[in-house]
């Protein structure tokens, strides 16, 4: 009976299933380390694309704090100058307030049948006082200024006989409010505002 011996075949090939699996091993710690490489490559790139990015975000947002400064810099340059037309157009109108008042008295007042003796003004109050020649003229003196869009409240404070040289006149005090002339303007740019309304209705 022939014998054959197969431990030295059967150690050989346990060895070289030892050494595929040692190079299996190998190769694939050899692959995760390239791939491991190749990602942090990848990771490296975008880290320095996003790194360029905020560089040139930070310098788009210094360019806006600039524009910002600026803008705060002109705005308050801007209000500097609205409060000083304000003033302006306020002094402007104080001026022509004075005139259009008085000429807007001359026009009320009953010539030759009343006179006017004082005129107070504080505000938009008005204290009127004066002599006329009878109730009829105080009552048609008053008719004159509720008629007028410039005064409100007209309202008869006394009424009182007074001689002056031999006559029996009547001295008389009016208090009213004036309808200041930028509220009159605003009025007017209401009705007109109300009228180009109905115009396109």
């Amino acid at each position: 009976m022939i014998r054959i011996n197969l431990l030295p075949f059967r150690a050989a090939r346990k060895k070289e299933n030892v050494r595929r699996q040692i190079s299996i091993f190998f190769l694939s710690v050899f692959l995760l380390a390239v791939a491991m490489l190749y990602y942090n490559s990848i990771l490296a790139d975008q880290q320095a694309d996003l790194e360029k990015s905020v560089a040139s975000i930070q310098t788009e947002i210094k360019t806006y704090d600039k524009d910002n400064r600026e803008i705060a810099v002109l705005k308050k340059k801007l209000a500097t100058l609205e409060k000083k037309t304000t003033v302006i157009e306020d002094l402007t109108l104080s001026r022509e307030e004075a005139v259009r008042l008085l000429d807007v008295m001359t026009r009320v007042v009953v010539d030759k049948r009343m006179w006017l003796t004082s005129f107070r003004a504080s505000g938009t109050g008005i204290n009127l006082s004066g002599t006329a020649l009878d109730n009829k003229t105080i009552a048609d003196f008053m008719t004159r200024l509720e008629d007028s869009p410039r005064f409100t409240s007209v309202r008869l404070k006394s009424s009182q006989q007074q001689k002056v040289k031999g006559l029996n006149l009547k001295k008389f005090d009016i208090s009213c409010s004036l309808v200041t002339l930028a509220k009159l303007k605003k009025q007017e740019a209401d009705k007109k505002a109300k009228l180009k309304q109905k115009k396109k209705a």
